[in-house]
């Protein structure tokens, strides 16, 4: 049995999803239609080619698309959002089924309720900076427009920031609920990182990746990624870090990467562990004030995060204050939400610290959750000089205008 021993039975896990997913219908979609001034969404996909928002829109017992899945959303005068399905299959609780399979096209009937709505600007799942905004395949946007016809077809316009908006966007319950997710995971990296787990000189660095693995399957998480075990050293730097197996011995300095989706939300998190050697009762102080680097950036970073401001100058700033620091430095921070690597703003990238075109462009909003991710590089005066990397990645909320650690950090 998993240490971790409150995950919910999957059907308690449907119903909070469920419960989430009626309250964001009913509570956000008005507000995100309007903020990108559409009074239509239209999201079309088949089953197992999945526009990358439609699991989002769809409730937790939905394993896929079913067939074609058409969800059509109508934003009134009024502000309600009528909420239609388009489909062979209702969905019950969520959207009215509108269409009758043996009196009229699928496709046919979108273009109808089309037209009794008479939309200004249809927005479509179109976009060349977010994949998360560009879900609609080839086919499907053509069949779509053709069946629309004019004048509609020339009123879609991309419903990127709708996309970007919804997947970014939390519920206030939401938020309340994932300081525990990411607790979950420091207490999994804390049991990787000790003793029960690595004995010096035996355990291999892919023995600790596959108890992570095994240990996220087992309590009922599903990890995203491969977790990954890196090693520093003397005379092992980290501009040679590599993914192939070694043997942890005393002296290594440890990083991990591991995260995981549990009531369909993500976590990411990267942490550090130094290996004692005989006598040692500490890590070296070289590699305690790295650490306490990575903390002050951490800092700047947070700070710097201000609702309105977009990605590109939240990174602009925070790497000039931490030059003038002097604190060696990359950011690379990106959202979390739906997915790991999540809809919103990047503040990053590791090989694009001059900022990123498009994504980093977009602005910070409020109620939001990121993957506060970073690094910093300074000498160690126990390995004579050599520089060292600490690479630290925390889940933070920004929220009431103010972005906070969900379960504190690395310190």
């Amino acid at each position: 049995m998993s240490f971790i021993s409150d995950i919910l039975p999957l059907r308690r896990q449907a119903e909070v999803r469920d419960r989430w997913l009626k309250a964001r219908l009913e509570t956000l979609l008005a507000e995100l239609m309007q903020r990108a001034d559409l009074d239509m969404w239209i999201v079309a996909c088949q089953e197992y080619n999945e526009d990358p928002v439609i699991m989002s829109l769809l409730p937790a017992t939905s394993m896929s698309a079913r067939r074609r899945t058409i969800l059509l959303f109508t934003r009134n005068a009024d502000g309600d959002v009528e909420r239609l399905t388009v489909s062979r299959y209702g969905i019950e609780g969520f959207y009215e089924a509108v269409w009758n399979p043996d009196e009229e096209e699928q496709y046919a009937c979108l273009a109808r309720l089309v037209r009794e709505r008479d939309p200004k600007r249809i927005g479509i799942n179109v976009s060349q900076t977010y994949a998360f905004g560009d879900g609609i395949s080839h086919s499907e946007y053509q069949q779509v427009s053709q069946a629309l016809g004019e004048p509609y077809s020339s009123r879609l316009v991309s419903a990127e920031g709708l996309c970007v908006g919804w997947l970014e966007r939390r519920l206030p319950e939401e938020i309340a609920a994932y300081p525990r997710l990411v607790e979950m995971g420091h207490q999994i990296i804390a049991r990787a990182f000790s003793s029960e787990v690595i004995h010096p000189g035996i355990t291999t660095t892919d023995d600790v990746v596959w108890w992570m693995r095994q240990t996220m399957q087992g309590a009922g998480l599903s990890a995203w990624f491969q977790p990954t075990i890196d090693v520093q050293s003397p005379g092992k730097s980290f501009e040679f870090l590599e993914s192939a197996c070694v043997t942890i011995q005393p002296g290594d300095l440890l990083h991990c990467d591991m995260g995981f989706h549990y009531l369909g939300l993500a976590t990411d998190q990267q942490q550090h562990a130094y290996v004692l050697r005989a006598g040692e009762t500490d890590a070296p102080a070289g590699i305690r004030a790295a650490l306490q680097d990575g903390n002050k950036l951490q800092d700047i970073l947070l700070a710097e995060m201000q609702v309105g401001r977009s990605g590109n100058d939240v990174l602009r700033s925070a790497l000039e204050r931490a030059e003038a620091e002097g604190i060696r430095a990359q950011i690379y921070t990106h959202p979390l939400g739906y997915h790991g690597h999540a809809a919103g703003p990047l503040i990053g990238l590791w090989d694009r610290q001059d900022g990123v075109p498009g994504a980093g462009e977009y602005r910070l909003f409020d109620d939001t959750v990121y993957s506060i991710e970073l690094n910093i590089v300074k000498s160690a005066p126990e390995w004579d000089g050599q520089d060292l990397r600490i690479m630290l990645e925390e889940d933070a909320a920004l929220s009431g205008g103010e972005t906070r650690w969900l379960d504190g950090r690395q310190r």
